[in-house]
């Protein structure tokens, strides 16, 4: 393989789009899971002004850019997937047919190991290194979002009547109920925010949005606009009034979900599962594929889901000593985490547990999102 490392800002223009073009083009060839917005560069490329050692490998193969592997590094040579704690897929973006030697690119890109937590489907040469396996639940509006709702009635007929007839409720109660997909006012991003770090505490999670780094991330993202990404900031009203919001990725063919959270004073409403369904609504008018729920087993989730992708976490590794050490050490904090995630009740006595097996990095932090609804 003939493969160049770059930093974020060497990345050449004709690079971008060839990249973009790959992601594009990847769900006629079967593979829509390369389409996901956090694969994209514009997604690396904000990592790259909050975080350090983020770098780009691009394959060429007969001069031309035939995959590209964004990851971040440490001094010592330790890899990690890019924005691993807030990354909901990862891998190498590829065309049709590629494949690779994972030692090798390892090696080509000076990484020790590679550590994973969102891997997409289909990246058999890293699979391998694969610990575990999650589902990540997802909505399909492709043909459109009538045909999405008479799936819907027909897997979960109570649920569906029960939060339509919540969203009419909710007008009869509090007046008009407005729904805006693509909200460009920064103080409903800020709204969002705060409400999310409040659930956050609420549930005994480890608050994102108190990493400085994250913050500035998602700031970047939403004023990140083009005709193959964007950060989409999705607001539900009751009159001028915001009661629930969502923040995330849209690429040309998936949104994907990220940050949802609601007034709570409005929760015998579920406004998060009224915003989910009109988020889905106005995605099939975009030419939305599906709405991509994210890693994480929710009653919620399952409700809204028509299928489900799959993502897993893991290593990488090559013989080397830096490998073996960062591999013992993670491990049994990954074990630890899944097994907190699976249940909450045991927040606090794990969470004291991991801070006496040392400093927890912000890859380690919590990376299955919550929703109250």
């Amino acid at each position: 393989m003939d493969i160049s490392v770059y930093r974020p800002g060497e990345l050449t223009s004709a690079d971008r789009a060839a990249w973009t073009a790959l992601q594009s083009k990847a769900h006629l060839h079967g593979s829509s899971e390369l389409a996901n917005p956090f694969l994209s560069p514009e997604f690396t490329l904000a990592v790259g002004r909050c975080r350090r050692g983020v770098r780009i490998a691009v394959v060429r193969e007969g001069g031309e850019p035939a995959a590209f592997f964004p990851f971040q590094r440490t001094t010592t040579g330790v890899g990690r997937a890019i924005g691993l704690g807030v990354s909901d897929c990862q891998g190498v973006v590829h065309r049709p047919g590629f494949t690779w030697d994972a030692r090798e690119l390892l090696r080509a890109c000076g990484l020790s190991v590679w550590e994973f937590d969102h891997l997409a489907e289909g990246q058999a040469p890293f699979e391998a290194g694969a610990s575990g396996a999650f589902p990540s639940p997802v909505m399909d509006v492709d043909q459109g979002y009538e045909a999405y709702l008479r799936q819907l009635r027909a897997q979960s007929p109570k649920f569906t009547k029960t939060t339509l007839a919540k969203g009419r409720k909710l007008g009869r109660d509090h007046g008009e109920v407005r729904y805006v997909h693509d909200e460009r006012d920064p103080g409903a991003l800020r709204t969002l925010m705060a409400w999310k770090s409040a659930q956050y505490r609420r549930t005994g999670r480890s608050d994102r949005f108190a990493q400085a780094w994250i913050t500035q991330l998602v700031h970047q993202l939403f004023h990140s606009r083009s005709e193959s990404f964007a950060g989409i900031l999705s607001v539900l009203y009751v009159g001028d009034k915001p009661i629930a919001a969502h923040f995330g990725l849209r690429s040309d063919r998936v949104l994907a979900c990220w940050f949802p959270a609601y007034d709570p004073q409005f929760s015998k409403y579920s406004p998060g599962l009224v915003l989910h369904l009109r988020m889905a609504e106005a995605a099939a008018a975009d030419g939305i594929a599906y709405l991509d729920l994210g890693r994480g087993q929710k009653e919620y989730k399952d409700s809204l889901k028509t299928r489900e992708l799959a993502v897993s976490e893991g290593w990488v590794t090559r013989r080397h000593p830096v490998a073996l050490g960062h591999r013992a050490r993670r491990a049994p904090v990954r074990a630890l985490r899944n097994a907190v995630l699976a249940r909450p009740e045991l927040f606090e006595p794990a969470d004291k547990m991991l801070k006496r097996m040392g400093k927890i990095r912000s890859g380690s932090q919590v990376t299955t999102k919550t929703t109250e609804t």
